[in-house]
């Protein structure tokens, strides 16, 4: 998986075991964004408007979703 990812161009986040034998380098930090990140993507999706894709248009679609960001920003 980390090879096809390398001939994509992307850089894998992976985190290895701890108790492998050779370990893999990390870049922990970007692990750590990358899981806030989808922290974020699911407690937006609690939104029932949101996760059912409620709206029609582009547009308004997006306004729920900065509206939802805005009431989680609040908490």
């Amino acid at each position: 998986m980390r090879q096809e990812l390398d001939a994509r161009g992307a850089t894998a986040v992976i985190p290895p075991k701890a108790n492998r034998a050779r370990q893999i380098a990390c870049d922990f930090t970007m692990y750590r964004w990358r899981h806030l990140i989808e922290n974020f993507f699911c407690s937006l999706k609690q939104f029932r408007r949101v996760a059912t894709r409620y709206h029609k248009t582009d547009q308004s679609f997006s306004v729920m979703i900065h509206l939802a960001a805005s009431f989680m920003a609040l908490k």
